[in-house]
């Protein structure tokens, strides 16, 4: 029995000072970063909480994307229908473009024709005698049958009275107004 006493008084009363000193140091070390530090931390734990809620739905959302790309790669039916659906989107779009392409180059020829035209009224015009700027007028005159004729008329300008009289000459200094520059005086400055 001496032995178990001195085997179980040895370390038994050794063990829980060693424990107390490390829960005394634990605690006092824990309690001065809280003091110090406290505020921050449990700002810091708010913010990662709000910011966990904030981007637990993309997460799923992504996850679950993941998931439907391996679904998607599993059925290459599925992929074939999308691919055959976007060549015919394509195609579409390019039928659209080459139709819209053509109508704008009927519409450069016709241009081109009207210009020609032009060329030719105002070549006869001219072979005959005529002005072809007077011509010209009396073709678009005629393109547009709904104008009126009094519009043709040119509207006189009424007579403008110039700004400054005709004896004004800026660089003379006369008849200019209270502003008036003159030069520096010349010669050494006056300081000192």
């Amino acid at each position: 029995m001496e032995l178990g006493e001195r085997g179980g008084a040895g370390p038994g009363p050794g063990k829980p000072a060693l424990e107390r000193e490390g829960l005394e140091l634990l605690q006092h070390t824990v309690g001065a970063l809280l003091s110090s530090y406290g505020w921050y931390i449990l700002l810091a734990c708010v913010a990662i909480y709000f910011i966990v809620q904030k981007m637990a739905p993309k997460l799923r959302l992504r996850s679950s994307s993941q998931q439907g790309a391996a679904g998607a790669a599993v059925e290459p039916d599925m992929v074939v229908r999308r691919q055959e659906a976007l060549l015919a989107s394509r195609l579409r779009m390019q039928e659209e473009l080459n139709a819209q392409a053509e109508r704008y180059k009927e519409k450069q020829r016709q241009l081109e024709e009207q210009k020609r035209r032009q060329k030719i009224e105002m070549w006869e015009s001219m072979q005959e005698g005529k002005s072809y700027k007077g011509n010209l007028k009396l073709s678009q005159q005629e393109a547009e049958p709904g104008a009126s004729t009094s519009s043709a008329v040119p509207k006189s300008k009424p007579n403008k009275k110039p700004l400054r009289g005709g004896g004004y000459n800026p660089l003379s200094g006369e008849g200019g107004g209270t502003c008036s520059w003159r030069p520096g005086r010349r010669g050494p400055s006056a300081g000192g």
